[in-house]
């Protein structure tokens, strides 16, 4: 069979395997949460909460929706048409035309270019979100975490960019293959470091001091057979007054970590509460789940983009000769974006049910359903959420159940419905 017959069949194979883990792991049942209680919930919320919690979702949506559509006009300007090779060739043309430059300097070009041009809106939403108190960070601190994410994305798309080009420039008919290989290796390696060497770089993370409550997280972990190293309180105040809480690393990673945020306006039961949640997911191991759909999904990524390389139409409208050159770069990123806005109404579907079953766990953890529903009602009061969003807004972008969806199905557990 010819290289592109044997990418058709591994597309194949790697598409039914995500289909199976997909349907395997994913937790599809959802626990109840009945509309009429869901309607119950917000009733009960405080009216003026509900009102400045949809105010502020509402200021944010036009920009957040206007860069949506402004960086996917970018990436498709420069991906299907000569603009992204030529933009590649220009960032490699003071290296000698070197493909190392064309590679690593002409991919953070294309990358960097439509991070700018989306940037005001960026500025705009933290105007936003500093106007409504939920920020607590200068203009100067929020342009040294936008130059922070920069340089933290340009290492790793450098590593990713150097390989992946080195791969297509020894194994021309198989790059695919090791390609494909690869992202799903990176996307592994980059679960257990980002936690330990990427996390750091944002937040200052410091062990919580001992007492009880302290006490009560780690015998909370070890009563659901989730060994975790230690409890980090994180110093989210500096940016945020938002609050959280989640489980963080895997095997001998794995540590509680809290906002200083959470313990400052939550009484400790609420703050189990929180992290009985987050044990959930350690628990049925979301982590690996998500991991593994994710390398799954990258490998097939890669392989699908080597299949359409086959479409000369499609290089001819890029001004490339194959796509697995590097000044293609643009156009894959393209038909990258594309795949990513049509699959963000699963991939929320998917987070949805995932969280759904956390709460369950908590729920069944804790068996305190009015204090988990308390905890729900300060999330989305602190927060600002919208407790019951639009709809299509939900189904397209949701990655949570919604505030009374969560109230309500505490509701049901405390009727003995599961």
């Amino acid at each position: 069979m010819t290289p592109r017959l044997w990418a058709a069949v591994a597309l194949g194979g790697l598409a039914v395997a995500l289909l199976v883990a997909a349907a395997l792991l994913v937790p599809w049942h959802r626990p109840p949460a009945p509309r009429a209680d869901q309607l119950d919930a917000l009733r009960d919320l405080p009216q003026e909460q509900v009102r400045r919690g949809r105010e502020f979702h509402s200021a944010l949506r036009p920009g957040s929706y206007v860069g949506l559509v402004l960086g996917l006009a970018v990436t498709l300007a420069l991906g299907l048409t000569p603009l992204g090779s030529r933009l590649v060739e220009a960032a490699g043309r003071p290296f000698g035309d070197h493909w190392i430059a064309r590679a690593v300097l002409g991919g953070l070009a294309v990358v960097l270019v439509a991070q700018i041009v989306t940037l005001p809106l960026a500025a705009w939403r933290h105007t936003i979100v500093a106007r409504y108190g939920l920020s607590t960070q200068t203009w100067g601190g929020w342009t040294v975490d936008v130059l922070k994410s920069y340089a933290v994305s340009a290492v790793i798309a450098a590593v990713a960019l150097l390989g992946f080009y080195t791969v297509t420039r020894l194994a021309p008919r198989w790059w695919w293959a090791f390609g494909a290989a690869g992202a799903a290796a990176l996307v592994v390696l980059l679960s257990f470091v980002l936690p330990v060497l990427v996390e750091p770089v944002f937040n200052k993370f410091t062990p919580m001091e001992p007492g009880s409550l302290r006490t009560e997280l780690m015998s909370l972990a070890q009563r659901d057979g989730v060994p975790v190293k230690d409890v980090l309180v994180a110093d989210a105040s500096r940016r945020t007054r938002a609050v959280n809480a989640y489980v963080s690393g895997l095997g001998p990673t794995r540590r509680i970590v809290v906002y200083d945020t959470l313990l400052r306006e939550a009484p400790p039961a609420e703050v189990a509460s929180v992290v009985a949640h987050e044990l959930g997911h350690a628990k049925d191991r979301d982590v690996f789940t998500g991991t593994l759909i994710g390398a799954l999904g990258a490998a097939a990524a890669v392989v699908a983009l080597y299949l359409l390389g086959g479409w000369a139409w499609l290089l001819r409208t890029a001004g490339v000769d194959s796509m697995g050159e590097p000044r293609a770069l643009a156009l894959m990123l393209a038909v990258v974006a594309v795949a990513g806005i049509v699959a963000a109404p699963v991939q929320s579907l998917v987070s949805r049910r995932v969280e759904a079953r956390a709460d369950a766990h908590a729920l069944e953890l804790t068996r305190d359903p009015a204090t988990f529903e308390a905890m729900q009602r300060r999330l989305s009061t602190v927060n600002l959420g919208d407790p019951d969003p639009p709809r299509w807004e939900y189904l397209y972008s949701a990655s949570h159940p919604s505030t009374v969806e969560r109230m309500a199905a505490a509701r049901a557990y405390a009727r003995g419905e599961r």
